[in-house]
């Protein structure tokens, strides 16, 4: 007999037969065949970077805490193997769980000791090329992962930013500043984040232009020579030509290379100290005895306080004035690059016209001129022209000039509104005075005189004019 679907009873069909021919029950309930098969397939076992992702991305801080430090021991153990090493998809996933891992801290202080612990993972790997790809991982995992970011979490992820890339230069800098490294990491953050095809967001872009210099001078700035600071300067200066994105342009304009015209006059302190030291080192071994005289002389009375106060106020000042560490630049090396990437046919017009402005500034500071000892000299001469000008050019408006002169070429006394002419409340007040004052003379001379009619025989005095009929009548009587 064959069995159809359609033949087999209802409680036949929720049950499987086996073998022996009864339907196969666990717990009471026939197993159905798809709930069998899973239960007999074993479980898959993750991959360990996936484990660790998603143990850094768990909710409890414990939890997070253990998975970094064993991601890190997990790191150290795989790059020492000749074969070993990581993919390009496994150190993203694992970006991603420190993403995460980062986005679940709260607390500043917690926030920083997390985001110093993350970016010096980058010196756990053995090899240049790992470290390579650990930071080019970063910067794309957080060119992915920008705009989901919150305003309440950009803080602690610029943080991390900050801490990366000083740690990346941190790691160029064990390696002896090399130019072979240098040049890989320059390629890696142009492409990653400064070229226009890149898929930077404009915060990471932003924040990235505005750090740089910042952070190359707290790593390198007593290392580092003109010629290596201006490689390191140079995917800005191309960028800056060729970019036809206001922001970026503005950015680099204002965060490079006004930076370094800013800089300039301390750059040229600090290499002047240097070289005081130098010179002080060879005089204190040559005259000891007047530096021992110096020190031996007394201050006069109520010199003390005096000193104190003066300490004070070179510390208040050299807290305001400090800057930091400053690197040294051939400003004629940098307008000469600048000028060569600005003279190129393919650059816009308002690119040019903004690297020209700064490249004047650095031929300026070649010369040894000084942009802020010059400012007050012109601030001074442009207000004395302003007000002579205003003295001497200034000129009124066709409007003005017809209610200011009548036809004959005399003044037109009617006052004008827009040319701030005025009648003030003194005049009015003068105005209205004025008939009572009259008023006031009359009747201290007397009452006023009645004016006298002309006899009946007398004539108009007044040429031109004529007589009234009535007074004609009147004379003509008077006659007869």
């Amino acid at each position: 007999m064959r069995i159809t679907p359609g033949s087999v009873p209802g409680r036949a069909r929720r049950g499987r037969v086996t073998s022996h021919g009864a339907p196969k029950r666990s717990g009471g309930f026939v197993a159905t065949g798809a709930s069998a098969a899973v239960a007999m397939v074993p479980r898959v076992q993750l991959p360990p970077e996936i484990q660790l992702a998603q143990r850094l991305a768990g909710n409890e801080q414990v939890t997070r805490d253990r998975a970094v430090r064993k991601l890190r021991k997990y790191i150290v153990a795989r790059t020492q193997q000749a074969a070993g090493g990581f993919t390009h998809d496994e150190l993203l996933k694992v970006w991603k769980g420190l993403f995460y891992c980062m986005w679940m801290q709260d607390k500043p202080l917690l926030q920083e000791e997390l985001g110093r612990t993350i970016s010096q993972l980058i010196h756990a790997f053995q090899t240049a090329e790992a470290q390579h790809l650990f930071l080019q991982t970063f910067w794309q995992t957080m060119n992915r992962e920008w705009t989901g970011i919150d305003r309440l979490r950009l803080d602690k992820f610029y943080m991390l930013m900050r801490m990366v890339l000083n740690e990346s230069l941190k790691a160029l800098k064990t390696q002896g500043w090399e130019e072979r490294h240098m040049e890989q990491l320059l390629v890696l953050l142009t492409t990653e984040i400064l070229h226009p095809d890149s898929q930077a967001p404009n915060g990471v872009k932003s924040h990235f232009i505005e750090i740089f210099l910042e952070e190359l001078a707290k790593v390198g700035a007593d290392e580092l020579t003109a010629d290596q600071n201006l490689k390191f300067i140079e995917p800005f200066c191309r960028i800056a030509a060729q970019t036809k994105d206001s922001l970026v342009l503005h950015n680099i304009t204002r965060s490079i290379f006004e930076t370094i015209v800013e800089q300039a006059p301390f750059a040229i302190e600090d290499l002047m100290n240097e070289m005081g030291a130098e010179d002080l080192s060879d005089g204190d071994e040559q005259e000891p005895d007047e530096l021992s005289e110096k020190l031996r002389e007394k201050p006069t009375r109520g010199s003390s306080r005096g000193t104190a106060v003066d300490l004070d106020e070179e510390q208040a000042r050299g807290d305001e004035d400090s800057t930091g560490p400053v690197l040294q630049f051939d400003y004629e090396a940098v307008a000469n690059r600048l000028f060569e990437v600005a003279g190129q046919q393919d650059t816009p017009s308002l690119n040019r016209k903004r690297l020209y402005k700064v490249i004047r500034k650095l031929q300026d500071l070649a010369e040894g001129l000084f942009p802020e000892d010059d400012i007050p000299e012109k601030a001074a001469r442009k207000l004395q022209e302003g007000r002579r000008g205003r003295k001497t050019t200034k000129r009124l408006p066709k409007c003005r000039l017809q209610n200011k002169t009548g036809r004959d070429g005399q003044e037109d006394l009617r006052a004008d509104p827009r040319s701030g002419s005025r009648r003030t409340r003194q005049d009015v007040a003068t105005d209205l005075t004025a008939p009572q004052e009259q008023t006031r003379a009359r009747g201290r001379r007397g009452a006023r005189r009645r004016q006298r009619r002309p006899r009946a025989g007398a004539r108009a005095k007044v040429t031109g004019c004529q007589e009234p009929e009535m007074k004609k009548k009147r004379i003509q009587e008077s006659k007869k």
